[in-house]
């Protein structure tokens, strides 16, 4: 009996536990706790570091709206002129080279650009992705002078190149193309107009069928702003509007792998790509925050602009620019005051706003900048000296003269040495030769040293003081 209830108990237990096994619901997963959005302190840090990675792409965007509204896209634009002492559309002008200039469109297919034989003359023609680096400087430095074609194909482009094209891929679908030729003064504008006439865009499919060039494409209507310089326009948005820009133009122009941890910080923010980006669905306070975020990350990149430390000789040498890599804030501030600027292995520019002493340049001064022999500047190609007054305009002078280097017929002392004179009285008819005129007020000084030899690259050159002779 003792044994039948055991032997029941054991059934019923078993049973039991069958039915409980039976019946039990299914294990349910852990649910991942919720992320909590950022503070509004969090939110403001965020939106500063969004904002100064971002500025170049959104600047660069509206560079190329800008430009784009008078010369269409995967056209040249050819300047056939120096800048003069009027010249106020961009500072810091240049008058050692004629600027070629087209932004391509590469979302439908690739562009393929013909240059031609320059006979020797240094041209370069830098290549410039949507975040502003170079990817590429085709011209003497890199591939000769000969003539040649090469396709600037997208990102995502895949496919065979007719032969004899050269691929250049790039990172991103939209690239600005600035060319600069070698001028050697106003007698030469008819070679180098000769030479510009042959530097031609044509899509590839259009290639592919023998077309080498295309008639010049007329401008549309638009309502582009093309008065207001760049630089201010994106000053003027708010965060709503520069941040929706932003989105919108990372689904063709994505970051580099290596800004992973800025994607994240996006995605965190609330920031994907293609997606409006409105500050009007946040709690008032976060919106506040972004928006002082974005205003402190503009008045930081400006700052960021101006900082630099002069040498021993009084020069400031930067020699980063054009490619940045993760240093964003550098980026953002060559990006605001020289977008478009070049590898150090095409041209470095030293900069000057002091004598030797560390006393700012007047007017009123005379200053000699000495050059003993076999000290010039050590270049492949050229190199200039450039004055300008305190709005870094060219400066008018009875000679019109606001450079002066290499190309120029310069009077060398009996040793070989060189001397610049630099004031704004007109020096003795011996010195002439090497005037650079001055304004009657305060200037600065750039050089301009194009395809710099490893010494300069290195920092193992400087240029030498300015000295104030008076």
């Amino acid at each position: 009996m003792i044994r039948s209830v055991r032997q029941l108990a054991s059934v019923v237990a078993l049973a039991a536990l069958l039915s409980a096994c039976a019946s039990a619901p299914e294990p349910v997963a852990a649910t991942p706790p919720v992320e909590q959005p950022p503070s509004d302190q969090a939110m403001k840090a965020l939106s500063a570091e969004v904002f100064t990675f971002g500025y170049p792409l959104v600047l660069m965007d509206v560079t190329r709206e800008v430009m784009t509204a008078r010369v269409p896209a995967n056209t040249f634009s050819h300047k056939r002129v120096f800048p003069d002492a009027s010249f106020a559309d961009v500072v810091s002008p240049n008058a050692d080279t004629l600027y070629s200039t087209a932004w391509l469109d590469l979302s439908k297919e690739p562009v393929v650009m013909s240059v031609p034989d320059t006979a020797g003359r240094y041209y370069v023609m830098q290549m410039l992705d949507a975040w502003s680096n170079v990817f590429a400087a085709p011209g003497k430095r890199t591939t000769g002078t000969k003539r040649g074609a090469f396709a600037i194909v997208g990102p995502d482009w895949e496919g065979t190149l007719p032969k004899g094209v050269r691929e250049i891929r790039a990172p991103t679908d939209m690239v600005w193309v600035i060319g600069r030729i070698q001028t050697n003064g106003k007698p030469d504008y008819g070679n180098v107009h000769r030479l510009q006439d042959q530097f031609r865009l044509v899509p590839l499919s259009a290639w592919r069928k023998g077309t080498r060039s295309l008639p010049p494409a007329a401008p549309r209507a638009t309502l582009v702003d093309t008065e207001t310089p760049p630089v201010e326009q994106v000053a003027a948005m708010d965060a709503q509007a520069y941040f929706s820009r932003l989105a919108a133009l990372l689904q063709g122009n994505p970051p580099s792998p290596d800004d992973d941890a800025m994607v994240d910080r996006m995605l965190r923010m609330g920031i994907r790509p293609g997606e409006p980006f409105k500050t009007t669905v946040l709690e008032p306070s976060t919106a506040r925050a972004v928006q002082e975020g974005a205003t402190a990350a503009l008045a930081a990149i400006a700052a960021n602009s101006r900082k630099s430390v002069a040498g021993s000789t009084g020069w400031r040498v930067s020699r980063d620019g054009g490619a940045y890599g993760m240093d964003y804030a550098r980026r953002a501030a060559v990006a605001m005051f020289g977008l478009g600027a070049n590898l150090p292995e095409d041209a470095i520019y030293p900069t000057a706003r002091a004598d030797a002493t560390g006393r700012p340049f007047e007017g009123n001064g005379r200053y000699v900048m000495h050059f003993e022999k076999g000290q010039l500047p050590p270049v492949k190609a050229f190199w200039s000296l450039t004055m300008y007054n305190d709005k870094q305009a060219f400066v008018g002078n009875d000679l019109q003269r606001y450079t002066i280097g290499s190309r120029d017929r310069l009077r060398y002392n009996r040793d070989g040495s060189l001397d610049i004179y630099i004031q704004y009285e007109r020096p003795p008819a011996n010195q002439m030769a090497n005037w650079l005129p001055a304004p009657p007020d305060s200037f600065n000084l750039m050089m301009r040293a194009y395809w710099p030899d490893q010494v300069l690259l290195d920092g193992k050159w400087m240029p030498p003081p300015v000295q104030r002779v008076n």
